[in-house]
């Protein structure tokens, strides 16, 4: 997980998982049960969620929840959720009960647990120290059952999960395709997250500076703040007439309204189509194969882009 070797692409949605599902993927992992298969593609082009290009990173097109429960929970990095909030994801062990539970208040003056199993992977973790002191704490408890219960925890990033690899000649239209269709299982890809990754794909019209105007608007009227991360870390787009235009957004703290990203397509869609149903808009962007559908959706786009423009400006 820290070598950088996979990286989310464009397409993908933010971190929805309830942090009940990263206990229960833990558990599984824990208890050795299947818990799927990642899908990867090695293409040296593609955009990146950070704006950055793949450079020959294998692309995550299903697995993205998995990857970033581990990162959360083993590892203790922040995941961003679909309501755009920086969160951890706390994930307690019972070593005397090999249990799991999302951490809370009451675990963490529980003795029996550990309040964070990112800890057990550190690698200032003392083994030998940590089994000692846990049993001087919890008399009755046997030193080789908690070294063997901790032992199996520090094994999860040892487990095998299944990686599929597409082939490096396929195109980011049937990449994009096999993605919504990996997704409409699990966890329900809407019409909006369909249409998303479909701009997303459209790298030839600007399709991925369009999804990262939609993503950032969203997530600046509901934190300004992030207005100077996107400075920061994402250059590119900070140099963009989108970017210049949503300044305005960081001084913005009006919290009466926050527009989803669902939302913002909608407005945009009637505003520039007289239509207000997304399957309409889901329509435009099926991908037909004659030239005449391409031609469609490629106005279809620019249409669009001009009315998210001059919505997320005003």
């Amino acid at each position: 997980m820290k070598s950088n070797e996979i990286a989310i692409p464009e397409i993908q949605r933010p971190f929805v998982w309830s942090t009940t599902q990263v206990r229960d993927f833990i558990d599984s992992l824990y208890a050795g049960y299947p818990v799927g298969y990642l899908i990867a593609w090695r293409n040296p082009n593609v955009r990146l969620k950070d704006g950055r290009v793949s450079d020959g990173k294998r692309i995550l097109i299903d697995g993205q929840q998995r990857v970033t429960a581990l990162m959360a929970a083993l590892l203790g990095q922040r995941v961003v959720t679909k309501e755009y909030k920086r969160v951890n994801i706390v994930i307690a062990f019972n070593p005397l009960e090999r249990r799991f539970e999302v951490s809370n208040p009451a675990i963490k003056k529980d003795k029996q647990w550990l309040a964070d199993i990112s800890g057990v992977l550190s690698p200032n973790f003392r083994m030998l120290q940590f089994v000692r002191d846990y049993c001087a704490e919890n008399p009755g408890a046997d030193q080789d059952e908690i070294y063997e219960s901790v032992s199996l925890l520090q094994g999860i990033v040892n487990n095998h999960i299944g990686l599929i690899e597409l082939n490096s000649d396929l195109d980011i239209e049937t990449v994009t395709e096999i993605f919504i269709r990996i997704n409409s299982k699990g966890t329900v890809l809407s019409q909006a997250d369909f249409v998303m990754s479909k701009i997303a794909a459209d790298e030839t019209h600007g399709g991925n500076l369009l999804r990262k105007c939609i993503d950032y608007f969203c997530h600046l009227a509901v934190a300004p703040d992030f207005y100077e991360q996107i400075q920061q870390e994402d250059k590119e787009f900070a140099a963009t007439t989108y970017f210049g235009k949503m300044g305005w957004l960081q001084h913005e703290n009006d919290d009466l309204y926050d527009p989803s990203y669902t939302d913002m397509l909608r407005v945009a869609f009637t505003s520039e189509f007289k239509r207000g149903k997304l399957e309409d808009l889901v329509a435009f962007f099926r991908g037909e194969t004659s030239k005449r559908g391409s031609m469609r959706r490629q106005l279809s786009s620019n249409r669009l882009r001009c009315s998210i423009k001059g919505f997320s400006t005003s």
